[in-house]
């Protein structure tokens, strides 16, 4: 039996072989199809790994103040209802100084430039540094760590030192061989001694983490004077069982800083990373039934096309069929045959759709700076789907050479 059935693979191969051209086309048609599901969903997975360590990272204890909800955030101004002021340092100052929660830290920080030079001795940075006011909180409340040195404290947040903790592609470029610890770098003509530097964090959509530079807040507003700055607030709890308390408490105290009666709502968004995770969650499942649509409708396409080659191949070999069966082989021989060549073609495809779907993972992974994984899954059923769209596809093919009449296929020219 085994004997038989390698016969029949050894058979099928050479048929395969002969058929070289109509063989490459078919596997191809496969291997879009599969290319398309293994290539989108990689890219939605790589999205989805970034934005969920980025999140995370802040920790599931964390909720933060922004001027919208993170849903109006991504409406157009036209669909916008209201207008919320933006989150100056009076509303934050006032914060700090009245939510007084226990266990609660509080975040303060803005955006001072995205563009900034940073230079050292004869070294200097392209203008793309992203310098940041904050408070002693920040970096941990973010999720950040230091690699080399200290955080800022409270000391250079209260006397405003000039001091600065700055990301790791800064070292590189700034400071290749050296330490970077207690060395000055000016930043718009002002000195700042360096005394600490991040661990390393990567690039998120083209936005490089690691070319940044913190500094105290008040020192920061000093240099950075736009009197329309949108300062952030970040609250880390450390007791989980007291987060909800803490935020409503959290709310309260913002509501009476922005004077707002009970009756009205709020003028400010407050989102927790919780929270993003899970809107996250709801996006990048729309676009895995997308994913999947898309891959079906040309793996369907697909399943034709090889069902059309086998039927095809079962008619151009209608005399070898009868050779085969006047010389005795039994119809499941024959009907074997023609199923494990359609099985063949068929894995043929899912492999080299796989491998350029997991290509085009990794090349937009690459392209968008995000964190591509090995997608086992979409690999499992690629392959899963390439074995059922051969055994659809070969079944007919199959069965309609193995009913065909000995006798009139001899005769068939």
């Amino acid at each position: 039996m085994f004997s038989l059935a390698r016969e029949n693979i050894r058979i099928a191969f050479d048929s395969i072989k002969s058929q070289l051209l109509r063989t490459i086309l078919t596997v191809l048609i496969i291997a879009i199809g599969i290319m398309a599901l293994v290539g989108i969903l990689s890219g939605v997975s790589a999205l989805e790994n970034t934005i969920t360590s980025n999140f995370s990272s802040m920790g599931s204890n964390t909720f933060n103040f922004q001027r919208y909800e993170f849903t109006n955030q991504r409406q157009s101004s036209r669909e916008r209802q209201k207008v919320n002021p933006v989150i100056d340092y009076r509303d934050v100052k006032d914060f700090e100084d009245n939510y007084n929660f226990p266990f609660t830290t509080v975040a303060v920080s803005f955006t001072g430039t995205m563009t900034a030079e940073v230079k050292y001795d004869s070294k200097k940075t392209d203008p793309e540094v992203g310098v940041f006011g904050a408070n002693e909180f920040y970096i941990e409340n973010s999720g950040l760590e230091i690699e080399n040195g200290r955080s800022l404290n409270v000391f250079d947040v209260d006397n405003s030192n000039a001091v600065c903790v700055i990301g790791s592609d800064l070292q590189k470029a700034l400071f290749p061989v050296e330490n970077p610890v207690n060395k000055t770098i000016s930043i718009r003509g002002s000195k700042f001694k360096v005394v600490g530097v991040l661990k390393e964090k990567g690039s998120t959509f083209g936005n490089n983490q690691d070319l940044r530079v913190f500094i105290p807040i008040q020192k920061a507003r000093s240099i950075f004077t736009n009197p329309n700055i949108n300062y952030s607030l970040s609250v880390k709890v450390d007791k989980n069982d007291m987060l909800e308390a803490a935020q409503e408490d959290a709310i309260l105290t913002f509501r009476n800083i922005r004077g707002l009666n009970p009756v009205e709502d709020n003028d400010f968004g407050i989102e927790r990373s919780e929270d993003l995770l899970n809107q996250v969650a709801q996006n990048t499942a729309a676009l895995y039934v997308a994913a999947w649509i898309i891959s079906i409708i040309t793996i369907f396409g697909s399943t034709i096309a090889l069902m059309n080659i086998m039927l095809v191949s079962v008619s151009e070999r209608t005399r070898e069929i009868g050779v085969r069966k006047a010389l005795g082989a039994k119809s499941k021989t024959i009907a074997f045959q023609f199923f494990m060549e359609t099985i063949i073609i068929g894995q043929l495809g899912g492999i080299l759709g796989t491998i350029l779907g997991i290509l085009i993972g990794l090349a937009v992974a690459n392209g968008f700076d995000l964190e591509f994984s090995t997608p086992w899954v979409a690999m499992i059923w690629a392959t899963s789907i390439a074995f059922i769209v051969a055994v659809v596809s070969g079944l007919y093919p199959a069965t309609k050479a193995a009913k065909l009449d000995p006798i009139e296929s001899l005769r068939y020219e």
